[in-house]
């Protein structure tokens, strides 16, 4: 088979010249030879090993692990993308059963069906969640441990209702924000002040305790800070993640 060099590596991989000259520093994939002219040259086993190397990312594994588990699969490559299948097997069966939950839930808002309580948050990983939760505590301290504990506990007292007027609340909130945002406002204008402190308020409710200045500006660190977040508050408008922190900030100093 004919050996590719890296602009025609990168081509077909989807893979960047860059990256793979990264790969090359690091020897996480070094070429097969490296020619007269300079070039590199990728064989079949350098092909297949990138591939190896994606699964691994595509299944969030750290760059930093990818060598050390390579080197401890060894030739055993049929074994690798039978255990590779079996996590996408998965994943796909609970982005099915997520598809499900989000079909569900809006004939519920419509009022077509209604679901029960529990059947809200079937799909979602535990995995997940665990490694947020681990990733708030590292970042944010032991403290945040009691805070997810008695969100939870507020959150699984309410009633049907009250978990929709919640979420409903909130919905309304960030499209004021949203819209005050659209229309060019300062993020420290009293006018989304007023909205911010709704804001404030609904955080506290869903953290059973009141929410002090201090708290307030470190939740805007972590809306920032964590691509959840970001992800989420960039979905309802782009940009919105900054002006939410710089507004929930110029709340807090206020106070």
């Amino acid at each position: 088979m004919k050996e590719l060099t890296v602009k025609q590596l990168a081509a077909i991989s989807g893979v960047t010249v860059r990256t793979l000259h990264h790969y090359d520093e690091i020897g996480l994939l070094k070429p097969a030879h490296i020619g007269a002219n300079g070039y590199r040259y990728y064989g079949r086993a350098e092909m297949l090993r990138l591939q190896r190397i994606l699964f691994h990312r595509e299944l969030g594994v750290p760059l930093g692990d990818i060598a050390g588990l390579l080197d401890m699969e060894g030739a055993d490559q049929v074994g690798v993308l039978l255990r590779h299948r079996e996590k996408l097997a998965a994943e796909r069966e609970r982005f099915r059963v997520l598809i499900e939950t989000i079909d569900r839930t809006v004939a519920d808002l419509k009022g077509e069906n209604p679901m029960p309580n529990a059947d809200l948050y079937q799909g979602f990983s535990a995995e997940k969640q665990v490694e947020y939760e681990a990733w708030l505590i590292e970042r944010y301290g032991d403290p945040l441990k009691d805070d997810i504990v008695r969100s939870r506990k507020v959150m699984a007292k309410m009633s049907e209702a009250e978990s929709h007027a919640v979420m409903d609340e909130l919905r309304d909130i960030e499209t004021a924000l949203s819209e005050g945002m659209k229309r060019g406002l300062d993020p420290a204008a009293n006018a989304i002040d007023r909205v911010i402190a709704r804001h404030r308020a609904w955080v506290a409710a869903a953290w059973g305790k009141p929410c002090p200045p201090a708290a307030y500006s470190g939740l805007a660190d972590l809306y920032q800070s964590h691509p959840d977040f970001v992800k989420r508050y960039e979905t309802i408008a782009p940009g919105f993640t900054d002006f939410l922190v710089a507004a929930m900030k110029a709340h807090a100093a206020k106070d």
